[in-house]
């Protein structure tokens, strides 16, 4: 039951933070929903792909589309409360991929994934909504930009559920585990301006011109 409460939880914070970038691109009502509603379900649609469930699961029942149709729909109407978008979109990408990394990791698990494959795929379900909605408005995927932390955070939470869950926790302390962990290892990244490290510049050659000035 948890699973699947974290669940419709994680598609409408994902789907949420689609409709904002829907409205701050000045979408009409039409473009705003399917921002939104492949934001919050494209990450469970990756996942169930890769465990093999087909159709998947999102196409199965109507309540994974109505709980990302409400929240574009609040959205969309509610806006202004939100303050600034583009925080408010951070913060909700940072806690829809915090839930998705955790659940996506615990259903593989169910569908007698293997601990390292079920990490990846929860991996994949965090990243797979954030980077299908920045691709669909034309932006750079929050996964790439700015070389910002965020998958991993979202490696974190997906490993730190399975752990949890192959230690003998149970599934509501597995999911609280990994979404606190990847959600909250995100907005302290983005809080301090933690930044993944880039190539150094070439370390041998400027060795080598500094020898050769000392030679000379």
């Amino acid at each position: 039951m948890l699973l699947e409460v974290l669940n419709y939880a994680g598609i409408a914070v994902f789907a949420a933070s689609g409709a904002l970038i829907g409205v701050r691109k000045r979408l009409d009502l039409f473009g705003v929903w399917t921002v939104a509603a492949l934001t919050g379900v494209g990450g469970g649609v990756a996942r169930d792909v890769l465990l093999g469930i087909h159709p998947p699961a999102s196409f199965q029942g109507w309540e994974n589309i109505a709980v990302a149709s409400i929240a574009a729909a609040v959205v969309f109407v509610f806006h202004p409360q939100f303050g600034r978008l583009k925080r408010s979109v951070l913060v909700l990408d940072a806690l829809g991929m915090g839930l998705f990394a955790a659940t996506g990791a615990l259903t593989a698990l169910h569908n007698d994934a293997s601990p390292f494959a079920a990490a990846l795929i929860g991996i994949t379900t965090a990243l797979g909504g954030g980077v299908l909605r920045d691709i669909l408005v034309n932006e750079v995927p929050l996964l790439i930009q700015e070389r910002d932390l965020y998958a991993i955070p979202a490696l974190t939470g997906a490993f730190a559920t399975v752990l949890a869950s192959t230690w003998g926790a149970t599934d509501a302390r597995s999911l609280v585990v990994g979404s606190v962990l990847a959600s909250g290892f995100r907005l302290l990244a983005l809080w301090q301006g933690w930044r993944v490290p880039i190539a150094p510049e070439d370390l041998v050659g400027r060795f080598l011109r500094a020898c050769r000035r000392l030679g000379r």
